[in-house]
Formats: C-alpha cells, sequence, structure tokens
C-alpha cells in the first residue's frame, strides 16, 4: 500500500506539465480522488454516496404546488429557466424565476429569510454563503434526501464540488448546478500566426496583451485589444484580481491558503505580492476597451466570443460559447490554459518577493508557481428551511432534476446556460461536447485545462468563512474600484482592504474566524 501511495503522489506531482488535453488522464483523477491529488482539501469531509435507489424525487408529482426561485439575473437564470416548462411537466408544479442583480442577491435572501413571510423557497447562489445561511438556520440538511435519490447520482459530481460547494461539517445543503474556476483563454490563431505560445506567467499575459493590442483581430477593419477583463464593481469582477493575486501568496499548497495566515489571521493583502497584483490588474486596462473599469463580466465574455480580443480571464463559459454560432467568430480559435503563474513568491515571515525554487515554490512547473483559484467553486441550490414540507419535495425534485447527468451533461456543453462542467461524466465523455460543435482537439483542450487546473495541489479555494461577502464584495469591491479610476494609490488601497478586513474580522471574533479558515482549509 505504501508503494501504491508513493507512485500516486509522484504521479500527482508530475501530471502539472501536462499543458493541454489528456482528457483521459483528466477524469481518471476526478473519478479516483486519490490521496495526495484530490480535488478537496486534507481533512475536508466528504457526504456519502447514495445507495440504492429508494426514490425518484422528479417521477413524484407535485399538483398545485408552487414553488418560488430566486438566482443571478444573467447566464445562471436562463440555465434554469431552461428546465421549467419541461418539470412542470413532469411533476404538474409551478416554478416561479426571479432573477436579480448580483449585487442584490445576498442581501434581499438574508432579510428575506431572516422574516417570517419568505418569498422564495429555493435559492441558486454561491457556495461561500452557505455558512452565514446554514448558521442562520435558514436552509434545509439535504442529507438523507441525497442519501436516497440515486437519479441525482451524487457519486458522479466530482469531489471538490461535492466537499466545498455543497458540504458543511458532514451534512449537506445544497445540489451543484455547476463549476466555477478562473482560466485563460487565448486566440490560438493568432499566438500560432507570431509563433507565441500561451502565456505561463503574468509577465507573458501582458506581454501578449501588448503584442496584438490595437491591431484587428476580427476582420472588420476596426482596432481590437490586447486583453478583456472584467473589472466593474459589485459584478464579483475583484476575483479576477484575486487569479492575478494568488501565485504571489500560495505556494505550498491549498492547506497554506491565500487570504489570511491561517495562525493569525492577518490579512495577505498589503504586502509586496498583492501590489504587484493590483499593479498587473490595472496594467492590463492598457490593453483594454477604453472606460476599462467599467466593463463588466458579460460584456468583456462578448467582446472575446466575437473575436475582439486576444486574451481574456474567465469562468468555464468561454470555452462552449465559442462554438455557439449565433454569437462566435471565433469558432475553433480558442484555447484553455491555466492561470499564469508566477517566478516570485511571498515570504510570509519577511514581508518580500522572493524567487521560486523547490523549497519556495515545491509545485512550481518550469520555475513557475500556478495558483489557479476556485473562483466561486460553482453556482448551487438550496431550500429554505422554513417552507411547507410539500414544497421542500417538490424544490428538492426540481433542483435534484435539472443536476441530474441526463439533463446537466447537456446543459454545461451550451454557453448560454452559465453551467460549467462538475461532474466526471462530464470529463470522461468527450462525446456531448463534440455534438454541440467542439472538435475533439478543442474538447480535449478545454477539458484537459480544466483538469489540470482543478487537480493542481496549489488550487486556491474560495474564501468560506463567516462574513465573507463583507470581505469580499463590500471592503474588497470598494478599494479596488477606487483605485482603478485612480482614486487611491497602490499602497492606500492595501491599507484600506487591510484595515476593513481586521475590522470585520475583530467584529466577529478573531478566534472564531481564525477557527473557519483553517476548517475551510483542511487544517
Amino acid at each position: 500500500m505504501k508503494d501504491k501511495m508513493s507512485h500516486w503522489r509522484s504521479f500527482c506531482s508530475h501530471f502539472q506539465v501536462v499543458r493541454y488535453g489528456l482528457i483521459f488522464l483528466a477524469a481518471l483523477w476526478l473519478s479516483l480522488g486519490v490521496p495526495g491529488c484530490s480535488f478537496s482539501p486534507p481533512n475536508s469531509q466528504t457526504a456519502s454516496s447514495p445507495g440504492p435507489t429508494q426514490t425518484n424525487p422528479t417521477a413524484q408529482r407535485f399538483d398545485g404546488v408552487t414553488i418560488n426561485v430566486i438566482t443571478h439575473d444573467e447566464a445562471i437564470y436562463t440555465g434554469i429557466k431552461r428546465h421549467i416548462a419541461e418539470f412542470e411537466s413532469l411533476t404538474g408544479a409551478k416554478v416561479n424565476l426571479t432573477g436579480i442583480p448580483f449585487k442584490n442577491l445576498y442581501t434581499i435572501l438574508e432579510k428575506n429569510w431572516s422574516g417570517n413571510n419568505s418569498k422564495y423557497d429555493i435559492a441558486v447562489i454561491l457556495p461561500q454563503w452557505l455558512i452565514d445561511f446554514i448558521n442562520a438556520g435558514y436552509l434545509e440538511d439535504l442529507t438523507a434526501r441525497v442519501k436516497t435519490d440515486g437519479a441525482l447520482r451524487w457519486d458522479d459530481i466530482a469531489p471538490i464540488f461535492r466537499n466545498v460547494s455543497a458540504t458543511y461539517k458532514g451534512r449537506t445543503y445544497s445540489i451543484p448546478l455547476d463549476g466555477d474556476f478562473h482560466m485563460v483563454y487565448y486566440r490560438s490563431d493568432l499566438l500560432k500566426e507570431v509563433g507565441l505560445t500561451p502565456p505561463e506567467t503574468w509577465d507573458q499575459y501582458l506581454a501578449i496583451a501588448k503584442r496584438f493590442h490595437g491591431k484587428d483581430l476580427n476582420g472588420d477593419g476596426k482596432p481590437d485589444y490586447g486583453s478583456c477583463v472584467s473589472k466593474r464593481a459589485h459584478e464579483n469582477s475583484t476575483s479576477m484580481l484575486i487569479s492575478i493575486a494568488t501565485p504571489f501568496l500560495q505556494s505550498q499548497g491549498t492547506v497554506q491558503g491565500a487570504f489570511f495566515d491561517p495562525d493569525t489571521m492577518k490579512p495577505l493583502v498589503n504586502n509586496p505580492a498583492f501590489a504587484k497584483a493590483l499593479d498587473i490588474y490595472k496594467k492590463t486596462m492598457d490593453y483594454g476597451v477604453p472606460q476599462d473599469e467599467n466593463l463588466g463580466g458579460s460584456k468583456a465574455r462578448e467582446l472575446f466570443i466575437t473575436g475582439r480580443c486576444a486574451l481574456t480571464i474567465d469562468w468555464g463559459d468561454v470555452g462552449p460559447l465559442a462554438i455557439d454560432l449565433s454569437v462566435s467568430k471565433v469558432m475553433d480559435k480558442v484555447g484553455a490554459v491555466i492561470t499564469p503563474g508566477t517566478t516570485q513568491v511571498l515570504d510570509r515571515k519577511t514581508n518580500k518577493l522572493v524567487a521560486c525554487n523547490k523549497f519556495t515554490c515545491p509545485y512550481a512547473i518550469d520555475g513557475v508557481n500556478h495558483a489557479p483559484y476556485a473562483a466561486n467553486v460553482g453556482w448551487t441550490g438550496v431550500i429554505h428551511a422554513k417552507v411547507a414540507p410539500r414544497v421542500q419535495d417538490a424544490a428538492y425534485a426540481f433542483l435534484s432534476y435539472m443536476s441530474q447527468p441526463t439533463q446537466s451533461n447537456v446543459d454545461v456543453t451550451i454557453g448560454t446556460t452559465g453551467f460549467n462542467p462538475y461532474r466526471i461524466s462530464q470529463f470522461e465523455n468527450s462525446d456531448p461536447w463534440i455534438k454541440a460543435g467542439l472538435s475533439s482537439e478543442a474538447a480535449n483542450n478545454y477539458l484537459g485545462a480544466i483538469g489540470v487546473s482543478l487537480n493542481s495541489p496549489n488550487i486556491v479555494l474560495n474564501l468560506s468563512i463567516p462574513h465573507n461577502q463583507e470581505y469580499q464584495f463590500e471592503v474588497l469591491d470598494t478599494a479596488v474600484s477606487d483605485f482603478l479610476v485612480k482614486k487611491l494609490t497602490t499602497e492606500k488601497t492595501m491599507q484600506q482592504i487591510e484595515q476593513g478586513w481586521e475590522q470585520i474580522t475583530n467584529k466577529v471574533g478573531r478566534d472564531s474566524q481564525r477557527a473557519a479558515y483553517r476548517a475551510s482549509l483542511g487544517l
């Protein structure tokens, strides 16, 4: 057994050198969950896999039952809406769907569910919000339902999404519908034409963006852009900044963490590493659209898909959108790669940047430290604990139906749904992707880049501690927004974020926040 474990650890450490493709290896990792290269942090708890099918909730009738669903009003809304009519036909239930702007979703839910007359039975939300809603008693425990729902194929959901998106303290509170993390997408035709390879470092990313900025990239006679990166405040855009910062901040594996020092809860936002990330983030504006600080995620994605950008940072949506001929001008011209890394990392003892070597960057590839960020991890469905039992049954049936492989394995190949791969079957079978329009080479590239990213031993997990909404979407967003429009210097931005984070930590309780953060890292 010891020799076998050693073999797998060796395999894990060397798998990172595979830059593209090799979908069967990605699928192997996804399905095995072997020690040392699993999707979850060490010691994280996994909800039990289902036993024999006892109940298929979708086979039940719910005539006369109305389910009220709330979510973000963009792509995820479209993905949910796609299944309402068929679910209503199968079960007799009625589903009302409400979409609201991302910046308001958490606040509206918190306010609504804290009262006695809830308007919403289901919410499809970010998993980092679960801890606040669970602690407040807002969410139904779904553990028993999942165990008896064979149609859901719980064991087919990749471990990181079961563990991070759905499970808290060994109990299941949500049903994953999506898999989210960042990758860099590039115009493969442009890079090939000039003999360039995809960026391995952020300096290379900027150099490629500079090379193509101002050139006509889609043949319409107009100058286009080197880099299109979302930056609009309160749209989750600062997750792009985090993706730039993570390789500077985390080099010792997932358990090291990239947001706080796990021993002291000191924020890792006022140091040369974070300063470097802020400056790179701002530098991308030199190669972006005018008023780049107001560029939203949907517009950045549209610009790339219509051939107007050489590079972008985005979630998995770009892969299937690139083959949607109703909008795409880059069919078979898109490549995906793990987010770029760095050759210097933060020494937390000296608070200085130091060069990568086998000690400072044990997971480096050719001297480059990569730390892909599982930004959001993936939209996930929850049920309000206070609704009537019959409505809870129908609500669970709806979430199960959307997540079941028959539906979701097609959903993730359609860019407009907002759903990205999160099931093992979505990786090990490329047929649905090829049927959707991806070439075999493009499918292997896209899924292979996902596999390399999600299986990195240095992957950075979302900040999943109480009040993370305040840390990230209030304090961080506000400071970075002011930084991009030059209201704050780099130094003042870092100070403002650090002070704001410290205030939240002290308000909630440093010891309890430290314990929650360490638990989220598997410590």
